[in-house]
Parts: C-alpha cells; sequence; structure tokens
C-alpha cells in the first residue's frame, strides 16, 4: 500500500519537471537561507512529501533563501524518505524513537541556518507564492516580535481556532462546558494583526534570536502545551506573540476534529498538568490532578460497561501518569508516553494522504 500511494505521490508525476530536478526557469541557489522551515513528521510521510513540494514552488524556495528541515520520530520506512532526501533545500534527520515535538522542534531548529523558524504540521497546506509572503512579512515586523502564529483555516476555508488565552485552572474547567473546538484556542475573527497570550505550533513563525534566548521548546512536553509554554516564556522575557490572519495555512486534520483515542488522551493530560505543575500553585496543580483523575475513572467505567478492554487500561494509566506527574517521577512518566505514543502509529498514519 505504501508503494502504491508513494507511486501517487506528485514527487513521482514524471509528466511535468519534477520538483527535484531543476529547469531552465529555476536558477541555482545562491544566497544563505533567511527563513527555514521545520516540519516534525511522525508516520505522515505522504502529507510532508506534498507540503515539502508545494514549499518548494515559492520563489524564495527556488532561489535558496529559504529550506525545508524534517525532523522524523522514528516512523516506520516509506520509500517517500529517500525521495525526500535527495531533494535540493532539503534536509531529514530520523530519531532513533520517538522523542516528541519539543525535542524535535529543538532538533530541526538546531539543523536549520535562517534567521526565522517558520514551524508547519505536515497536515497543513499553503497556496502558492506562500513563502514569498512569510518573508515579505519578516521585513514588516518590529525587532521586539518574537512569535507570529499564521492564519489557520479548515480545508472549506472557515477560520480554525489557533489562538488562546493563557490557561488558569477556572478557564480549564470552564473549558469542558464548551465544544471541543474551543477548549484551549479561539478562532478569531480579525483582519488585521493583533497581539496574542499564545499561538498554535502548527503554524508559528519564531525569531532566531528568541528561540535562542529562551532556549528552545520544553523537551518536558512530550506533544501539546510546548506551543503555550513557549509562548509564555517568550512573553517574559520582554517578546511579544502575534497572529497574523493575512498570511494563511489550512490545517485538514485538527485535534478538535478527529476521533481522539484513549492513547492520545493520556498525552493530551500529560501536556496539560506538566503546564500547571511547571506554572501554577501548588494547590492548583494538585486540584487539577484531581479533576484529571475523576475524569478518568468516569471514562473507564464506561469503557467497561462497554467491553472495550485497550480503554479502560489506558484510563487506569492515566490516573497514575497524574500522579507520576505532579510528583515529578520522570522515569515512570516517559515509559508511559513512549507506549503510548507507539500505540498511535496506526492512527497517525490513518491521516496520511488527507492534504493532496
Amino acid at each position: 500500500m505504501a508503494a502504491a500511494a508513494a507511486s501517487m505521490h506528485p514527487l513521482n508525476d514524471h509528466s511535468a519537471p519534477r520538483p527535484g530536478v531543476r529547469t531552465r526557469a529555476t536558477p541555482a541557489p545562491t544566497t544563505s537561507p533567511s527563513l527555514s522551515v521545520v516540519i516534525v513528521n511522525y508516520c505522515q510521510w505522504q502529507n510532508t512529501a506534498w507540503l515539502t513540494h508545494q514549499l518548494r514552488q515559492s520563489a524564495l524556495a527556488r532561489s535558496g533563501g529559504a529550506e525545508v528541515v524534517i525532523v522524523d520520530n522514528h516512523s516506520p520506512n516509506h520509500p517517500l524518505r529517500k525521495k525526500l532526501r535527495r531533494l535540493e533545500g532539503v534536509s531529514l534527520r530520523r530519531f532513533g524513537r520517538n522523542r516528541g515535538f519539543a525535542r524535535a522542534v529543538n532538533e530541526g531548529c538546531r539543523l536549520s541556518r535562517g534567521d526565522w523558524f517558520l514551524l508547519l504540521n505536515p497536515d497543513t497546506s499553503v497556496p502558492p507564492g506562500f513563502l514569498d509572503e512569510v518573508e515579505a512579512l519578516t521585513h514588516r515586523l518590529d525587532s521586539w516580535i518574537g512569535v507570529v502564529g499564521l492564519g489557520v483555516r479548515d480545508a472549506d476555508g472557515a477560520v480554525q481556532p489557533s489562538c488562546g488565552p493563557t490557561p488558569t485552572l477556572g478557564r480549564i474547567i470552564l473549558g469542558l462546558l464548551r465544544p471541543r473546538a474551543e477548549r484551549r484556542c479561539r478562532a478569531l475573527q480579525v483582519e488585521e494583526r493583533v497581539e496574542v497570550p499564545w499561538a498554535t505550533g502548527c503554524a508559528l513563525l519564531i525569531r532566531r534570536k528568541c528561540l535562542e534566548e529562551i532556549g528552545g521548546f520544553d523537551p518536558a512536553f512530550f506533544l501539546y502545551y510546548e506551543d503555550v509554554d513557549f509562548c509564555r516564556r517568550a512573553a517574559q522575557r520582554g517578546w511579544r506573540i502575534l497572529h497574523e490572519p493575512r498570511v494563511r495555512v489550512k490545517h485538514h486534520t485538527p485535534l478538535h476534529g478527529r476521533k481522539v483515542p484513549a492513547a492520545l488522551l493520556l498525552m493530551t493530560r500529560h501536556a496539560l498538568l506538566t503546564y500547571a505543575r511547571k506554572h501554577w500553585s501548588g494547590w492548583r496543580a494538585r486540584l487539577l490532578g484531581g479533576i484529571v483523575a475523576t475524569e478518568s475513572l468516569v471514562r473507564q467505567a464506561v469503557a467497561w460497561k462497554r467491553g472495550r478492554a485497550e480503554e479502560v487500561a489506558i484510563h487506569q494509566e492515566i490516573r497514575q501518569l497524574a500522579r507520576e506527574v505532579l510528583a515529578g517521577e520522570k522515569r515512570g512518566v516517559r515509559s508511559r508516553i513512549r507506549a503510548a505514543a507507539e500505540s498511535l502509529q496506526t492512527a497517525s498514519a490513518a491521516q496520511d494522504g488527507a492534504t493532496w
């Protein structure tokens, strides 16, 4: 199946000049990149390859002013991997095991050369000339702006929630009464740049100086909330975070738009508790831990009634994880997170090919 899907991919279209082959209309790169696109891949080789193909159509990429750095979190092998490695202006780093999104971003930025980093999820797609728009945006930004969240749209063009208020215990509790799409993020209906507390990491532009000054993303976060934490730390150092709705990407498979496997729920709860322990006072974090444990107990009872043994086991893991996170027991937490990540390979691979 993988080979068949790869053969249908645009990187294998021989009816037109291939993206990896120069034509007379494509000048040889003559400059060092000013913009580095970092893509973290996990079981999304088709989406990653198609996004890379789109990015390389811009004049900035063809002139060498932009590079694409892919960091793979130990996905199963795929025929497109070797094709991506051979593309000019593209580099690919593979981890020997899944190290999580934050560590992968840090590695991608370490390998990059640009003055700006652009984080893009593999399940995003971009319009023609997108990188040229991004470069023009960087020239219009004041020096105190460290982070810019781009406009994120659904596949049908509707505004997708991509920014949010600073998480507090009260907001987390009230969020349980909101639709899933609005619990953490908000869909900003604005036409001009506005300052925000944080913006999602699926389409995030970061100034190199800002990232280096605050030490990159916190690797304590495996998946989710690392963007909230990063923006909070940047703001504490005097950097400003903006939302720019006019430079847009489409995000095809956001978390709130699909069924959440129990193993992924474990990851989201780990991220939330890690944030709470890091940024809130002790009693607030402990109270949140109690809420997470209670929610898990209720979900476990429902799963037991429905005969879903795997979900029953995961919810037991979530309660143990909550205790370990709040107690600072890192070894047990890492073990549970890695096991959950491995179990999500099939769910992640099911989203591959959604962007083309």
